[in-house]
C-alpha cells in the first residue's frame, strides 16, 4: 500500500474506544497533552456515542487547560456541559471550568498596581466565581466543593480590591463622584471583605472633595461604628501606593 506524501499508516486503525481512551490517558499522564487530544479526537470521530466519547470531551478540556490554552479548554468544557447535563462528572466539569478562568484572573489581579485599570473589567474573576458558585450550589457534597469555596473567597477579595484600585484611580484624577460610586459599589457587592474599611475612607474623602458634607459625615459614622480605631479617612489616596487592604 502506498501513502501520499510519505504519510505513515495510522497505527490506531481498528482500535476500540477503550484502547484509544487508555492510550490518550497515558499520554495525558506523561504530560503529552497535544498527543492525548489527537487520540481523543479520533475516539470521538470513530465512536461518537457512549461513555468514552462523553468523557473524551472532558479530558480534552483538561488537556487544553494544562497546556495553557484557556479558550480551547473552555470551549471543550462548555460543550461537555451542554451535551451532558446529567453526567456524573458534571461537578468536576464545573470545577475545571472555574479553574481555567481562576488562573486567568490571578494573572489579571497580579498586575493590578501596574496597569491603568479604569476601563478594565475583571471578567475572568467573575466567570470563575460563577462556575465555582454553580458547583457549590448544585453539588454541595462534591469532593470539589470545599476547594471551590476557598477559591470563591479569594475571588471576592480580588474583585473588591479591583473596585478599590479603580476608585483610587478616579480619585487621583479628580473624578471624585466616580471614586465615591466605586466605594459604594464595593459596599453593595462585597460587604464582607477586608476592603470595606478602605472603601468607606475613600467615600469620605471623595464626598469632602465634592463638598457633600452630610454624606461625608454619615459615611464617617458608619466607618467608626464598624471600625472604631480606623484611620482610613486619613489615608492619602493620592500618593500612598500601599493603601489597599490585602486580599
Amino acid at each position: 500500500m502506498f501513502f501520499a506524501n510519505n504519510e505513515k499508516p495510522d497505527e490506531t486503525q481498528g482500535w476500540s474506544a477503550e484502547k484509544l481512551f487508555s492510550a490518550a490517558k497515558s499520554e495525558q499522564v506523561s504530560r503529552s497533552y497535544e498527543a492525548s487530544n489527537k487520540l481523543l479526537e479520533k475516539l470521538e470521530a470513530r465512536f461518537p456515542y457512549g461513555r468514552y466519547a462523553q468523557q473524551a470531551q472532558l479530558e480534552m478540556g483538561y488537556n487544553y487547560y494544562k497546556d495553557q490554552e484557556p479558550a480551547l479548554a473552555l470551549a471543550a468544557i462548555d460543550r461537555f456541559i451542554k451535551q451532558n447535563p446529567s453526567h456524573p462528572s458534571l461537578d468536576y466539569a464545573l470545577y475545571l471550568k472555574g479553574l481555567v478562568t481562576f488562573n486567568e484572573s490571578q494573572g489579571f489581579m497580579s498586575n493590578i498596581s501596574k496597569q491603568d485599570m479604569s476601563e478594565r473589567d475583571p471578567k475572568a474573576a467573575k466567570e470563575s466565581f460563577n462556575s465555582f458558585r454553580d458547583l457549590v450550589q448544585r453539588f454541595p457534597e462534591s469532593k470539589y466543593a470545599r476547594d471551590a469555596e476557598i477559591r470563591m473567597g479569594y475571588l471576592i477579595g480580588a474583585m473588591a480590591k479591583y473596585e478599590l484600585h479603580v476608585g483610587r484611580y478616579y480619585f487621583q484624577r479628580g473624578a471624585y463622584l466616580a471614586a465615591a460610586n466605586r466605594g459604594r459599589a464595593l459596599l453593595d457587592n462585597y460587604a464582607n471583605t477586608k476592603q470595606v474599611e478602605d472603601a468607606l475612607g475613600l467615600m469620605i474623602q471623595s464626598y469632602d472633595k465634592l463638598g457633600m458634607k452630610e454624606l461625608s459625615a454619615d459615611t464617617r459614622r458608619v466607618l467608626l461604628q464598624n471600625y472604631p480605631n480606623s484611620k482610613a479617612a486619613e489615608v492619602n489616596f493620592e500618593t500612598d501606593p500601599y493603601w489597599w487592604a490585602p486580599i
